[in-house]
């Protein structure tokens, strides 16, 4: 039996989903931010908006929740390419409201894409800019949303000495490595649709702790398509497997990869494309995996959602196709 769980407002373009908490936030096209609490379980009812406000006067592009060990806040990726942050707080004995935490701007690039990262002890923010350029925030004091630091600034290019002046990036996409401990390394994958073909490819980066510093590990690309523009990347989350799994989209179709979790020699990680999905008609726009990394959903310029699963061989196969009702 179908049951509606949440009716959005007309010209919603983005929306996040907060597991812990249980609520839903979405953003629209006139700049407003609406967040949805979880009816009663034992009602019949659907999300409800508890709170609907304006962060910026366009429109705003993506909504992030933050981790929720460290509060409940967004991230607003704004089509001016600003970045800002809200946090829904009880001020002076008031009932709780949302409130600007702190703006990420640039004057020279835009925020393409923005995730949240780390541990539950150190939360990172890595934005990817329209100048090819990452840069790794840091939260200095877990307690106050508004106390970020730059941490690290590059490209992504495998070699550091390369840098490129004149870059054109249309878009960009981020996948943190999902946390299962406080031990693992501090990675994420990126890749970009520019006009620098070594920008493109998605490469894995991770952080150095003895050397303080961010080093890219591994390349997802065959030497025939490195340059080819990445839409979206996903790191699927880890249970128990030897090697980690990310799926990559880019013209081609989906691609997804292997990487393997112990460096060689010279610190890269080996990795293996073992399967490409045929994808939409059109780019792909965003792909999710399912908590247990077995299924991959992905949506595009078709309007289509796809699901797609591997079956006992290791042969990744079309599992389900959802159409948007009229």
């Amino acid at each position: 039996m179908e049951r509606k769980l949440a009716t959005l407002e007309r010209g919603t373009v983005c929306s996040a989903w907060n597991y812990s908490a249980q609520r839903l936030a979405s953003a629209s096209i006139n700049g407003y931010l609406s967040i949805f609490d979880s009816p009663d379980p034992a009602s019949s009812s659907s999300f409800s908006p508890s709170s609907s406000f304006q962060v910026h006067n366009g429109s705003v592009v993506k909504v992030v929740w933050v981790p929720p060990e460290y509060g409940d806040a967004v991230a607003c990726l704004l089509d001016d390419g600003t970045l800002s942050l809200w946090e829904e707080v009880a001020e002076d004995g008031k009932s709780l409201q949302w409130k600007l935490c702190t703006k990420f701007q640039n004057k020279s690039a835009r925020v393409l894409d923005v995730q949240f990262g780390g541990s539950s002890t150190c939360l990172k923010l890595v934005a990817a800019y329209s100048d090819g350029y990452v840069k790794v925030f840091e939260l200095q004091n877990p307690l106050e949303l508004n106390t970020w630091q730059l941490q690290a600034e590059f490209q992504n290019v495998i070699d550091s000495i390369s840098k490129f002046a004149k870059v054109s990036c249309v878009s960009a996409s981020i996948s943190w490595i999902p946390q299962r401990g406080e031990s693992q390394q501090l990675s994420f994958v990126l890749g970009f649709n520019s006009d620098i073909p070594e920008l493109n490819s998605s490469k894995v980066w991770e952080f150095d702790q003895l050397h303080q510093r961010w080093l890219s590990v591994a390349e997802l690309a065959l030497p025939e398509n490195s340059g080819d523009p990445v839409y979206a990347v996903a790191w699927a989350p880890n249970i128990c497997r030897p090697y980690e799994t990310i799926s990559i989209a880019i013209e081609k179709g989906i691609a997804i990869w292997h990487v393997g979790l112990h460096p060689d020699v010279d610190g890269h990680l080996s990795v293996k494309k073992i399967a490409l999905l045929p994808g939409h008609q059109g780019e792909v726009w965003q792909m999710e995996w399912d908590m247990s990394g077995m299924t991959l959903a992905s949506t595009g310029g078709d309007g289509l959602v796809k699901l797609w699963q591997s079956n006992l061989n290791g042969v990744w196969h079309e599992q389900a196709i959802l159409e948007p009702t009229s």
